[in-house]
């Protein structure tokens, strides 16, 4: 057992330093010396002479939260007390505050004895024993310290991790890490004082078995109680410590379901490896039976991947197997020669999804996202970059989920795409770049009407940007090639068309800055003037089938582009002039953007002939003006807008306009107003509030203490109102209760399957901070929904010692 001093060649230098007698009995007794002179009434500091020189001290921008077991042997020990008996290298024997400190390790107690040859500590009384932020208080304990092997005697613990406390007939230290407790309770509740006090809820068991290393608590023969009224008997149950990944069973979920019934679910998890993990979910529906929902990820350092499968044998409301399928793989190929054909290898790219029939979507609606939409992508594809060049193959084939009340047209496979793309940047002024494709369109001919192809495209663009401190001009120079063959003749008997199309642009802006003030603040100003020109002469397209080609979205991204359309299919005829002007208020110090407002509008000098099938031609003179707002004046406010306006109507085409309040922690509301003439109008409202705001906050700190008593409400929602048909689109609306130690939350939640249908769930959950749920889950449809939303049990990082250190 070693003190603050490892040698005697440094006694001089322990008795300038110790002022306590006792402390120096100690020092004497372990070490076997005697005390000289110096043991009288302090006098003053010594000079160090050459071989006492201080031991350099290291600064270190971190307290060591864990201590290497490699090191811990090797720490000093430090005893204090108010008398001190002992003999050399055998025993010591302290009485009266006893106090031993050794690392992350504090015992103390009315009596301490240490027995050396041993190494095992004896503390009766008052004892309390603090290691590494779990603190145990009892009558008796027997330690050996170095292994940390022993038992106390009817203790109160408190456990640093998941903050809680119990107390249980006695403790068995197995190791550093691990510990039995016979006869225990556990509970998250903050004590408070008073003889008749009792959690909100308590775990008692027969057994609880902590284990550190791994981050999680084993519970034997016992019952969860809560509001003193047994809940739920559990023969054995795994809970975390932390939020380290553990195998076992989680939580079942319970819910009610106006579709498939009462659905009850008990997930499994493993944790195979670090890098690998895999769930598996059985869930009973009273209305359709039992399914089997599993889960497996990987991830390693060239590759990582993600598969789900669900599976239900017999669907008794469909009489049918049902049956879904997600794979999501990346990966990076290498080898030598792969290294020698590109740059960083080639990356391969896998999105597979496939469910079993059509109504799938509609039945398991809360299902993987990627699963229940009604386009189903099963695409894979090899890129990779050589110098200049960036190329892939892909191969795209997709499951249309059809409904016979609201048919879809499939959209084309491709079968397969080669691309590349050959691009230098800045070549002595100069911006070029070549873009090849080729692509087999494939679909039921059926049902899209047009023949199925094999199309070859190739963009060739080059530009010349001259950029200055004030502003830039880009001129650019584009040539479109496409050419097309066709598995069956078009309307005029040929199976084969090519189209060439030139374009020339000409973009340029001004920036002008000036120091502002509004409303009492500093700004820097930004006046933003842009003009873009673009002349692409006509040629006629009306014969070729659209095979992945739309028309662009109007707002402030594609209004300063060269074609009206998106995809291939489709190269636009412009003579116009887009003009433009934004202006920024900009914080001078940090650059944030406090607010920005723009204005943009298209002059068109000939008709645009180029549509998309069954299109009018573009006559207007000057399009639709586009008007946009966003504001961030306060942290707390965020507003944005952006309206697209008629100036021959005078009338607004769409609009949509939005605003976020966010005064603090659990506090949100969002709203917004989206309209689209003649086809839709829509309200959206989402909250976060504290209930307890309206009468006075009360219980406002209840959750970061875990208390228990009068606790907090919350109200959570969002709302998606159509103005248009006045009813409630989608929605969820929900209340949740924070106690401290335990939670409440009772959710409902309605999603529009159809234009006449619509499924509706219940979700109950009760969390038992630190320990469990009960019920059905509903935090991820809160966190999808509600913007801005927060868990109201959300640890960023896990306790360190040094918040309980003593």
């Amino acid at each position: 057992m070693r003190f603050l001093m490892h040698n005697l060649k440094h006694r001089a230098s322990l008795l300038r330093l110790i002022r306590s007698p006792v402390a120096l009995v100690a020092w004497a007794l372990l070490h076997g010396t005697s005390l000289y002179a110096q043991v009288a009434p302090a006098g003053p500091v010594l000079p160090l002479t050459p071989e006492e020189s201080p031991i350099p001290l290291q600064s270190s921008p971190l307290l060591q939260d864990q201590i290497p077991n490699t090191s811990r042997s090797a720490l000093p020990t430090f005893i204090y007390s108010d008398s001190l008996t002992g003999r050399p290298d055998l025993e010591t024997v302290l009485e009266g505050n006893a106090v031993l400190r050794r690392g992350d390790m504090v015992i103390k107690a009315d009596r301490l004895e240490y027995d050396q040859p041993t190494d095992l500590a004896k503390a009766t009384g008052q004892v309390r024993i603090n290691r590494a932020g779990n603190v145990y208080e009892g009558p008796l304990l027997e330690l050996k310290l170095d292994s940390f092997e022993g038992f106390f005697n009817e203790p109160r613990y408190y456990f640093l991790k998941n903050d809680s406390h119990g107390d249980a007939d006695r403790v068995d230290f197995i190791d550093d890490q691990r510990a039995v407790i016979h006869n225990a309770t556990l509970t998250t509740c903050r004590r408070l004082p008073g003889p008749d006090w009792l959690p909100d809820w308590i775990l008692r068991a027969n057994t609880i078995r902590m284990d550190n290393e791994e981050d999680v608590g084993t519970a034997e023969g016992a019952v969860l109680s809560f509001k003193r009224v047994p809940v739920l008997p559990i023969p054995y149950i795994t809970f975390p410590l932390s939020d380290k990944r553990k195998s076992g069973l989680m939580p079942p979920t319970l819910g009610v379901d106006n579709v498939n019934g009462v659905e009850v679910s008990m997930p499994y998890y493993w944790n195979i490896a670090p890098n690998r993990d895999a769930t598996f979910t059985p869930t009973v529906m009273s209305k359709r039976g039992v399914s089997l929902g599993s889960e497996f990820r990987y991830l390693e350092a060239d590759y990582a991947g993600q598969l789900r499968l669900d599976l239900m044998p017999v669907d008794q409301l469909r009489d049918s197997n049902r049956w879904a399928m997600g794979y999501q793989h990346q990966t990076t190929l290498r080898n030598s020669l792969i290294s020698q054909l590109t740059d960083n290898g080639m990356a391969l790219n896998l999105n597979l999804n496939r469910v079993s029939d059509d109504n799938y979507w509609k039945d398991f609606s809360r299902s993987s996202t990627s699963l229940t939409q009604r386009l189903l992508a099963n695409d894979a594809t090899l890129s990779w970059t050589n110098g200049y060049f960036s190329s892939s193959v892909r191969t795209l084939k997709w499951q249309t989920i059809q409904d016979v009340t609201a048919p879809i047209i499939p959209p084309y496979d491709r079968l397969p795409q080669l691309a590349t793309r050959y691009a230098r940047i800045d070549d002595n002024g100069f911006d070029y770049s070549v873009d090849a494709d080729y692509t087999q369109f494939q679909a039921d001919s059926m049902l899209t009407r047009q023949p199925n192809a094999q199309r070859a495209f190739s963009l060739m663009q080059v530009s010349r940007p001259f950029i200055g401190p004030a502003g830039f001009i880009t001129p650019k120079l584009q040539l479109h090639a496409a050419s097309y063959q066709f598995d069956t003749p078009l309307t005029n008997g040929n199976n084969s068309a090519s189209r060439v199309v030139p374009t020339l642009s000409l973009d340029s802006g001004l920036v002008f800055e000036r120091d502002a003030s509004y409303f009492g603040k500093d700004f820097r100003q930004t006046l933003e003037p842009r003009a873009f020109y673009v002349n692409t002469p006509y040629r006629d397209q009306r014969l070729l089938p659209i095979y992945d080609s739309g028309a662009s979205d109007f707002n402030f991204a594609t209004i300063y582009t060269e074609n009206a359309f998106v995809g291939n299919d489709r190269i636009s005829d412009s003579n116009l002039l887009t003009l433009g002007v934004t202006t920024r208020l900009l914080n001078p110090d940090t650059g944030a953007e406090a607010a920005r407002f723009g204005i943009a509008q298209r002059l068109r000098f000939a008709d645009q002939n180029v549509t998309m099938p069954g299109g009018a031609p573009v006559t207007d003179r000057i399009s639709d003006i586009l008007l946009g707002a966003s504001v961030n004046w306060d942290p707390k406010w965020a507003f944005d807008s952006t309206v697209q306006f008629n100036p021959t109507t005078e009338k607004s085409v769409r609009s949509s306009v939005g605003a976020r309040y966010n005064p603090g922690n659990y506090r949100v509301v969002t709203a917004a107003y989206r309209y689209q003439r003649d086809l839709s109008e829509q309200v959206d409202v989402g909250w976060q509030w504290p209930l307890n705001d309206l009468w006075g906050d009360r219980g406002q700190n209840l959750g970061a203490g875990r208390g228990q008593g009068e606790g907090r409400w919350y109200s959570v929602g969002r709302l998606n109102y159509s103005l248009q048909e006045r009813k409630l689109v989608n929605s969820v609306i929900g209340f949740e209760y924070d106690a401290g130690c335990w939670l409440g939350r009772a959710v409902l939640e309605r999603l529009q399957t159809s234009t006449s249908t619509a499924s509706q769930r219940i979700m109950f959950q009760l969390e038992f901070v630190g320990f469990t749920r009960l019920g059905v889950n509903p935090l991820q449809t809160l966190k999808d929904n509600i913007p801005n939303y927060q868990f109201l049990r959300e640890q960023t990082s896990p306790p360190s010692r040094f918040s309980n250190y003593e």
